[in-house]
């Protein structure tokens, strides 16, 4: 018997969804499957890329694709020879899909936009024992003008916070000392629920319910969707990790407008400083963009200058990268060799905020979720290594020492 191999490309959510397949095609014997991303168009080639070589590794093996690129292009991978089976985003969550798997070719996905499921596969964690990730949310209303995501994920949909809370329990009964909230649009969660709740309804809510976790950890927002509840949380409740990743992509009002943003560089300040001034040790993380269509120089500069003004540590930065359907790729565009110095410069900058953070941490005291034997992350999402062996999954006090390599030393107390 040959197990399957899965290969995943792009976010979290589809990392966490490769997980659910892996326990719903159980039994499933010679394939590949590859998870596919369309955040960029580099994105979709370097999965094309990727495909063409599994089949020369495995070319007795059925090979399926999936993910947000095959549900968006899905005759695209069809064409390619190296490719048996396509399935889309709702098709691969689905029991029934890989029960009748063997004799299936060709082209198995639905119109996304139709779909209206709340709650899909649930799973019990990664391989990792130390932290667990939850989906609460999938697809988004948005039609930010770069994105190409809502089609393939299709409109907002929410998991009720009795499923969320149920899984929740379920995992911390298993022995995770932390969880991730997932989903693509994570503050339009509840929208399409009874009574509308907010995302920090849902959030209290597991706070409340679930005494006996330690670390509740968000994976991203929109930090102008964050409703009074949320605030509230992130603000007092110190089981919520200090640790926010923001969805700016600009640090420019006129770019910010032309994305077809919610927010301002207003707002995108005030919120790091609100959250800053009531919980001093808060992280936070950003995507940004370089080289958006139409952005000047003093456009760039303003997105520079917003890592400094918002007190940002984790920068994601994205060249911009044209994709078709989108309204950003029917706009002149910045000379792509502008936009690789900009992302460089992005990129250097972020570097040395990391590096002046990771420094701040030398000789504190931290807890640290242990990950593997020998490295875990702070509350902060800091690395820290340790030379003797931890164990996995459980939270050890440390104090902090010397940086090498990017990573905090570590010493257990």
């Amino acid at each position: 018997m040959k197990p399957p191999i899965f290969e995943t490309f792009g976010c979290r959510l589809n990392a966490y969804e490769t997980e659910a397949m892996r326990e719903l095609s159980a039994g499933l014997e010679n394939a590949v499957v590859v998870n596919t991303c369309a955040v960029t168009a580099e994105a979709v080639r370097q999965a094309r890329q990727r495909i063409r070589k599994l089949r020369r590794e495995n070319p007795e093996a059925k090979l399926i694709v999936t993910g947000c690129a095959a549900q968006i292009e899905p005759e695209r991978f069809n064409d390619m020879p190296e490719v048996d089976l396509v399935l889309g985003n709702l098709e691969k969550m689905q029991a029934e899909t890989w029960a009748g798997i063997g004799g299936a070719e060709g082209i198995v996905v639905k119109d996304i936009m139709a779909a209206t499921e709340t709650a899909g596969h649930l799973i019990d964690g990664f391989d990792t024992r130390a932290r667990a990730y939850v989906q609460v949310q999938n697809g988004c209303d948005h039609r930010c003008t770069f994105c190409i995501i809502p089609y393939g994920r299709g409109n907002s949909r929410s998991v009720p916070a009795g499923v969320v809370v149920e899984q929740i329990k379920r995992l911390v009964g298993k022995g995770f000392n932390e969880v991730v909230l997932t989903g693509v649009d994570m503050t339009s969660w509840g929208a399409d629920l009874p009574g509308q709740p907010p995302l920090g309804d849902l959030v209290q809510r597991i706070l409340k319910l679930v005494p006996d976790l330690p670390r509740l950890r968000i994976s991203s927002i929109d930090s102008i969707e964050a409703d009074p509840a949320l605030v509230e949380a992130i603000k007092f409740a110190p089981r919520l990790m200090p640790h926010l990743h923001l969805s700016l992509q600009a640090g420019d009002n006129m770019i910010l407008k032309r994305m077809k943003r919610r927010h301002s560089r207003e707002d995108a300040i005030e919120f790091c400083a609100d959250m800053r001034a009531a919980r001093p040790e808060i992280v936070f993380g950003a995507d940004i963009i370089a080289g958006f269509p139409t952005e000047t120089d003093a456009m760039f500069e303003n997105s520079l200058k917003l890592v400094e003004d918002c007190g940002l540590t984790w920068l994601h930065v994205f060249p911009f990268s044209a994709r078709e359907g989108t309204p950003a790729a029917r706009i002149p565009p910045v000379d792509g060799r502008v936009v690789k110095t900009r992302a460089a410069q992005l990129r250097a900058l972020g570097e040395g905020r990391v590096a002046d953070y990771l420094a701040a941490q030398v000789g504190q005291e931290a807890q640290v979720l242990i990950e593997n034997p020998h490295m875990g992350r702070t509350e902060g999402f800091a690395e820290v290594a340790f030379e003797a062996e931890q164990p996995v999954g459980q939270i050890v006090a440390a104090r902090l020492g010397d940086v090498s390599g990017g990573k905090l030393a570590g010493r257990a107390l």
